[in-house]
């Protein structure tokens, strides 16, 4: 009953706010034209299709929000009024009020405002599909002043995602059980996947931590800089982080006014990805715009600011290194291998033809090649390996529909901030370089280094197990010997025996003839 009402309201929802009509009218059929027409009798839809469309998602929930900041960065995909607005749900969802974020500050630290801040300003920064953002301060332990972001969750969050992810999982199972593709596609395991992080990020606990390890992977590179979480005021409804300061990444001319590279962001942001997904398997997977600013501080000028950590994606080594000669072999342009790699990975199934399999993803991959992100559309890539990946039977891997997502974003960031940028082009030195650091001395160096506690710890013990180990090796054999003796013993005593019998029935049988004879010679 719960998934039905939730269903006719989200229903409801989409007719009161004409997503019916805006619908019809994107198709070229008069008749389909003419039906949008009738189905918008009686409502007012004056309001522009983008604005109804941002509308009807916010007003639908958190999953629906987070579906439109995805589609608000395909501008290559969608019509620019369309996009524009939904642009709109990065960072300007409508607050909650203040004294909610307030009393929830409050029940988390168990005490008044003014005990935790010294300052807290009401009216919200940011507001998003899950939590909303004030600036506040703060002495540290040191008894410095801090300026700080305080975020706080959404009040409801988990009932009415929980709704909407069994509504989801419902679906996913009808697919399962009536698609043709529903075994391949595992729309149960790729929801599962959501599910998971969708609820990790309600919890601002696991989000800090995933900000933390995010802020000691780039330490190094230079290029991205983390705020700082302040553990003792990290709650799971309440996060307290260094504020930062920068120009929203979204607002192009104001990083032009600044003299930010723009062609230089676009080849760093490439860079911070993969560097993330390959390098340390751990990745920011909520890229969108209104969760990365650009710092104009001298010290840190034109470097990337990551914000929201909620969302982070992690993938396995054997992930990482399948992901990066798929990769690899798709910038050398060696489809072949791409083909093989799929069939060793289990991915397509073992009668596969690699030639076959190979001649189908040139035809979808080489137009692409050597143009710029502004002639390239990702997304059609993905469509066309999609339909390609039904011919063959291609099993989709839900650890990494994450991965997906995050490219998306990427691939929409890099086309806003310099249209002209070669995504391939920028990502094959990384790539190269990673992988001859995977099976070079270099990654043998670090693997002892690694490696080198346990040894140290073992050293001591490895006269006794040395002791031990070859003491086991002669029981074996002393047990082996024993074994081979008794088996022979027994060989023996098989022969014994049947000499005996046969002794016996060859004395039995002179008996037998001793006594014929004398029948015969006293009676006959």
């Amino acid at each position: 009953m719960t998934r039905l009402l939730r269903a006719t309201y989200i229903v409801w929802v989409a007719l009161r706010y004409g997503l019916d009509e805006l619908v019809l009218t994107s198709f070229q059929k008069p008749w389909l034209r003419l039906m949008a027409r009738v189905a918008s009798v009686g409502r007012d839809l004056s309001a522009p299709r983008g604005q109804r469309l941002r509308e009807a998602l916010q007003k639908l929930g958190p999953i629906f929000v987070k579906f439109g900041q995805v589609l608000s960065t395909r501008r290559d995909l969608l019509p620019p009024d369309i996009a524009d607005e939904l642009a709109r749900l990065q960072d300007r969802v409508p607050p909650f009020p203040a004294d909610v974020a307030i009393a929830t500050i409050e029940r988390a630290f168990r005490k008044p405002l003014n005990e935790v801040f010294t300052q807290f300003e009401r009216e919200p920064v940011a507001s998003a599909s899950i939590a909303q953002v004030h600036f506040a301060t703060l002495h540290d332990s040191h008894g410095r002043e801090r300026e700080v972001a305080v975020k706080v969750l959404r009040p409801g969050m988990l009932k009415v995602i929980d709704q909407d992810l069994d509504l989801i999982r419902m679906m996913a199972t009808w697919i399962e059980r009536l698609s043709a593709d529903g075994k391949r596609l595992k729309p149960r395991e790729v929801v599962a996947e959501f599910d998971k992080y969708l609820h990790d990020e309600l919890d601002l606990v696991r989000e800090a931590a995933s900000a933390a390890q995010l802020r000691r992977n780039m330490a190094g590179l230079d290029l991205v800089l983390i705020p700082e979480m302040f553990w003792d005021l990290i709650r799971p409804e309440v996060l307290v982080m260094q504020r930062m300061e920068g120009i929203p990444i979204g607002q192009i001319e104001r990083l032009r006014e600044s003299g930010v590279d723009m062609k230089q962001l676009a080849r760093d942001g490439v860079t911070i990805f993969f560097t993330q997904v390959f390098r340390d398997g751990f990745f920011h997977a909520d890229m969108h715009p209104g969760n990365i600013m650009v710092s104009v501080e001298p010290a840190t000028f034109g470097r990337y600011i990551s914000l929201d950590f909620g969302i982070v994606g992690t993938l396995t080594q054997i992930d990482k290194e399948y992901l990066a000669q798929n990769f690899t072999a798709f910038f050398r342009r060696d489809y072949k291998r791409v083909a093989e790699l799929h069939v060793e990975s289990g991915w397509v199934p073992p009668d596969t033809r690699v030639d076959e399999l190979e001649s189908a993803i040139r035809s979808v991959c080489e137009p692409y090649f050597d143009r710029p992100l502004k002639e390239i559309s990702l997304g059609m890539v993905l469509m066309r390996l999609f339909q390609t990946s039904r011919r063959f039977q291609v099993v989709i891997q839900p650890q990494l529909v994450l991965l997906q997502k995050t490219l998306l974003n990427v691939e929409g960031l890099g086309r806003q901030l310099d249209p002209e940028l070669d995504l391939w082009a920028t990502a094959k030195p990384f790539l190269e370089k990673w992988m001859l650091e995977q099976v070079g001395p270099k990654r043998f160096w670090q693997e002892l280094k690694d490696q080198a506690p346990y040894y140290a710890k073992m050293l001591p013990d490895l006269p006794r197990l040395l002791h031990g180990y070859l003491q086991q090796k002669q029981d074996q054999v002393t047990t082996r010997q024993l074994v081979e003796i008794i088996r022979e013993q027994r060989r023996t005593n098989r022969l014994l025996t049947g000499l005996v019998y046969a002794g016996l029935g060859f004395l039995l049988g002179l008996v037998a003839m001793q006594l014929y004879i004398w029948v015969r010679i006293h009676f006959f």
